[in-house]
């Protein structure tokens, strides 16, 4: 049996390898849902990658049919630090959904990130950033209005 629970955590970890850096998730507890072809990591979750972190209270890791990894969903109270060539971002929101084929990062909920290398900040409650090309769509759904803080400059 533990056998197998190795095996399956290796089979799960070594697909997030993708573009060189290697992928380290640590969490109190994980499980894997193999038809689904998921594993869900629970309670105080660290998901580090090079240089570049998210912490939540969940993450769900979603493999495709060649368990290579396609996305993962970090999940409650989520705080990041993205940091990819020029690019670096701080923040924290409800929920992070990472894509690492495309480099993209979507923040739901409550979504406060602050440009570190531009050194403005933007408030939505939908935020895409691609983190190597800086291009970023940013979105309200409901009362809260689109927020973009930055200095014009001068003192």
């Amino acid at each position: 049996m533990k056998k197998t629970i190795v095996q399956l955590f290796l089979l799960t970890i070594l697909p997030l390898y993708i573009f060189a850096e290697k992928v380290q998730i640590t969490s109190e507890s994980f499980y894997a849902r193999d038809a689904d072809k998921q594993v869900h990591f629970i309670n105080d979750v660290m998901v580090k990658q090079g240089q570049s972190w998210i912490h939540s209270d969940k993450v769900i890791v979603y493999f495709n049919d060649n368990n290579e990894t396609i996305q993962y969903d970090a999940i409650g109270r989520a705080t990041y630090e993205v940091i990819k060539g020029k690019n670096h971002y701080k923040g924290h929101s409800d929920k992070v959904t990472y894509y690492p084929e495309t480099s993209v990062y979507l923040f739901t909920g409550k979504a406060v990130i602050h440009d570190v290398s531009n050194n403005r900040d933007v408030h939505g409650n939908i935020v895409q950033i691609n983190s190597i090309t800086g291009d970023s769509d940013v979105k309200s759904s409901g009362k809260e209005p689109v927020k973009f803080i930055f200095d014009v400059g001068g003192k």
